[in-house]
């Protein structure tokens, strides 16, 4: 029996990256998956992948900053699996660019996929665990919402409003089963690096190297599991010591 068996797990962002290396081991850990991304290429591969090793998954194309979007994610899953038990809200987009030259429809784009799309897709899933009595929920923030760096400030901002939205959703639903908390990744060997120098980043960390996606899913499993029954709204950091300095 796997840590999450017959668990229904709703993963955003879930078909690259950190969301596709957690919905890996959400599988290999008995969970039903539904894939949440704009990539409709790569999320059709994804699913027939995984369905090839056994596991049950469904892709969903779905912008979460679009109310009725979101809405037909959980309509799907409820259709697909008639539950819904876990969400790991980690879509996100980011971009480097002096704050001088940012345009006001850039600052709204990354806060409304980093920030509003969290909220939107959170208060989604929170209705349904209301229904069931019992729910649990992981939001991507980053190291950036802890600390400040040059160039990304929208990016910062939005991710610093997740890790405050972690706190007061964990703090309002913890009498009612509904656990919330966040994953707080350092740099991570992920497409949303981009172009980014990797021996800068892999310089900048305490460790001397970049994170791995299976080692984030690892943390996100921890906290979609009931091995972190006791916690919530929490943030973890995990970032090769990044933030310790």
């Amino acid at each position: 029996m796997g840590k999450l068996q017959d668990k229904v797990a709703v993963i955003t962002g879930g078909v690259s990256g950190i969301g596709a290396a957690t919905a890996q081991l959400f599988a290999a850990e008995g969970a039903k998956l539904v894939l949440v991304d704009m990539n409709e290429e790569k999320g059709a591969a994804f699913e027939a992948e995984l369905k090839s090793g056994g596991y049950e998954a469904v892709f969903i194309k779905a912008d979460v900053t679009s109310e009725e979007n979101v809405k037909n994610i959980f309509d799907i899953t409820l259709s697909a699996f008639g539950k819904v038990d876990i969400l790991f809200n980690n879509a996100g987009i980011g971009a480097t660019k002096a704050t001088e030259e940012v345009t006001f429809s850039e600052w709204r784009k990354t806060v409304a996929v980093d920030l509003d799309g969290v909220f939107l897709v959170a208060q989604a899933a929170i209705k349904e665990f209301l229904r069931a009595g019992t729910g649990v929920i992981v939001n991507t923030a980053s190291m950036y919402g802890w600390v400040g760096a040059p160039g990304n400030a929208a990016y910062n901002a939005a991710k610093a409003g997740v890790i405050n939205l972690t706190r007061s959703l964990g703090l309002e639903y913890a009498e009612r089963n509904i656990r919330v908390n966040a994953l707080c990744p350092g740099f991570i060997e992920t497409p949303i690096l981009g172009e980014t120098d990797r021996d800068f980043l892999t310089n900048a960390t305490p460790m001397k190297r970049l994170g791995k996606p299976e080692e984030m899913a690892k943390a996100v499993l921890f906290m979609a599991s009931d091995d972190s029954s006791f916690m919530t709204g929490n943030s973890l950091i995990v970032d090769g010591g990044f933030t310790a300095q």
